[in-house]
């Protein structure tokens, strides 16, 4: 039985994610082709990554719309949860992650899922920032409900809208970011 790789920073240097891959791939295989040097490419599962030229930002963009762009140092795991080889979803530990998934070329949605929320949608472009035990997520386009892992109510979010999520019961809030910090997390980002 196929084991996801468990790994996941992309740093200036290497870029590890964790992926579980159809059972044609074995765990070793998939990890090195995700730990080429950063100036090469990877591709495997219909995905290919490279480095963001000058950067030390990975985008990893696949063949079925979904395009993931993780800031230096990020630590996360690419996710399939179906076992079909494509990724569905990301678990997010720290920094950030920029996510744009083309509902029309992907079907079955996406999630983001960190300690303290999970950010799921169709077809649209968001961020997700992990740090200091806070989960921020934005929502350039589309809509993205977000929650907390084990608990219910969801909150959607439009455009330019974002929510800061905290261990607790406390109500998630949504608001409308403001310029400077939308202009800095993407940035961060690369857009």
């Amino acid at each position: 039985m196929m084991r996801p790789v468990d790994a996941g920073v992309a740093t200036g240097a290497f870029m590890q994610i964790g992926i579980r891959f159809p059972h044609a791939f074995s765990a070793n295989v998939a990890m090195a082709l995700f730990m080429l040097p950063a100036i090469a490419s990877a591709q495997s599962g219909g995905c290919v990554i490279e480095r963001d030229a000058g950067t030390a930002r990975q985008i990893m963009r696949c063949a079925d719309g979904v395009t993931i762009t993780a800031e230096g140092g990020a630590r996360f795991n690419v996710v399939d949860r179906n076992g079909d080889g494509r990724p569905d979803a990301v678990s997010l530990r720290n920094k950030a992650v920029l996510v744009d998934v083309d509902s029309v070329r992907h079907a079955g949605g996406f999630q983001v899922v960190t300690p303290q929320a999970i950010a799921a949608v169709r077809g649209t472009q968001w961020a997700v920032d992990v740090k200091n035990g806070t989960t921020s997520v934005f929502v350039v386009r589309g809509r993205v409900a977000v929650r907390r892992p084990s608990q219910r109510p969801t909150v959607v979010l439009a455009p330019g809208e974002g929510v800061d999520v905290t261990a607790g019961n406390a109500s998630l809030t949504v608001r409308r970011w403001p310029l400077p910090r939308v202009a800095a997390l993407l940035a961060r980002l690369g857009q």
